[in-house]
């Protein structure tokens, strides 16, 4: 069984694809945009190139094994209503021929943080229906099926997951099952959103700092159990990478990566307090954020899943923090690589093959093959380092 990635071209946006060995599809966040699903306009066909990744059950139904959203702001769940079936699986409709989300992976304190702060789009409410709709199924009856299961990242406030405990995923917890089942080819560990505080500053902090889940993911590939590790990390921003590092400087192996999606689309705001259009170059970058990032195996890739990158003041994108990252790579014997999706040719998503070295591009993968004195796709990567809903 192929173990691969596809990252999808949704210009400031996030969208990526997971294959686990064992054939699970694990897709976290989307930004299916109405000009990605208009013939008339240059936006790639997203919903398409997905529909056509996934697999049918036996039901006729496409689906997706589990879904998470890293946090409900429009470019991270655009395209949920029109794409994905919500509500109860039977009443599915092979006219409307939408995907079923077997699991959801969904974080009551984002969106509670996220909503104190934003105006939710209809897309992230109806995410929200539909996971209290699940919670409250498992509370009537824990036997829940495929198409009604969810999985709770991380204890909301005053106790409103304290009945939750088959469901729910602490804060620092590892978990490895999919729809209620073990998988040994994958894991993921829960590094934020951090917990609830009663600090009503702190809470405050962490709004505006755009609470995500943030994940480390773990695949396996044959008989190599850390064939490759992502880091997804949302819209985070500084403050809360300089708290993750203050809690995990000690256990730093659990933000290693072979590839970081560069949280917030490559935004500045994600390494420094400082604004990037005002400060220019005299913007300062959080050393602790910085530290927290900068976890990278030999050979990674940070990812801008982000418009093309220019010097300009835009944020973000931002130049400034693409340089930084360029400089985390160039440290020690990383000898990694910058990535933007929308400098890469063409349409299509972009693929990174799982093999017993850790990920590779697709397109590099190939070109190595056609020269036998290449040494890409062979090189050793050294893994590890040193709600409202309820």
């Amino acid at each position: 069984m192929s173990v691969e990635t596809s990252h999808f071209k949704v210009a400031n946006g996030d969208m990526s694809l997971i294959k686990t060995q064992s054939g699970r599809y694990i897709l976290v966040d989307i930004n299916i945009t109405a000009a990605a699903d208009d013939k008339d306009e240059v936006a790639p066909d997203v919903g398409a190139q997905l529909r056509k990744a996934l697999d049918r059950d036996s039901d006729g139904r496409l689906f997706v094994d589990a879904f998470l959203l890293t946090h409900p702001d429009m470019d991270h769940c655009s395209g949920l209503q029109n794409h994905f079936h919500l509500g109860k699986i039977e009443d599915w409709s092979p006219e409307d021929d939408k995907i079923v989300i077997r699991e959801m992976w969904s974080s009551p304190i984002v969106f509670r943080r996220a909503s104190s702060t934003n105006k939710l789009c209809a897309d992230a409410k109806a995410w929200a229906t539909e996971a209290r709709r699940r919670v409250e199924m498992f509370r009537q009856d824990k036997d829940i099926e495929d198409g009604s299961r969810i999985l709770i990242l991380s204890e909301d406030a005053d106790g409103k997951t304290d009945d939750l405990a088959e469901i729910l995923i602490k804060t620092g917890e590892t978990f490895s099952e999919i729809c209620g089942v073990a998988d040994d080819s994958f894991k993921a560990v829960l590094l934020a959103p951090l917990p609830v505080t009663d600090d009503e500053d702190e809470e405050e902090l962490l709004s505006k700092n755009n609470s995500s889940v943030i994940t480390q993911f773990t695949l396996a590939k044959d008989d190599t159990e850390n064939a490759a590790q992502y880091l997804f990390g949302g819209d985070a921003e500084v403050a809360i990478w300089e708290k993750i590092w203050a809690e995990y400087s000690e256990t730093p192996e659990v933000l290693a990566y072979d590839v970081l999606i560069a949280p917030h689309h490559c935004s500045w705001r994600s390494l420094s307090h400082d604004s990037w259009s005002k400060k220019g170059k005299d913007a300062v970058v959080s050393e602790d954020a910085r530290s927290a990032l900068s976890q990278a195996n030999g050979g990674a890739i940070i990812l801008a899943s982000s418009k093309s990158i220019v010097d300009d003041d835009n944020d973000p994108p931002c130049i400034r923090a693409k340089e930084e990252y360029e400089a985390i790579l160039s440290e020690a014997d990383i000898n990694g690589e910058f990535r933007c999706l929308e400098d890469e040719k063409g349409d299509k998503p972009l693929k990174m093959e799982i093999t017993e070295h850790g990920p590779k591009v697709a397109s590099l993968k190939m070109a190595a093959a056609i020269s036998s004195s290449s040494a890409l796709g062979v090189e050793a990567h050294a893994h590890g380092c040193g709600s409202d809903l309820a």
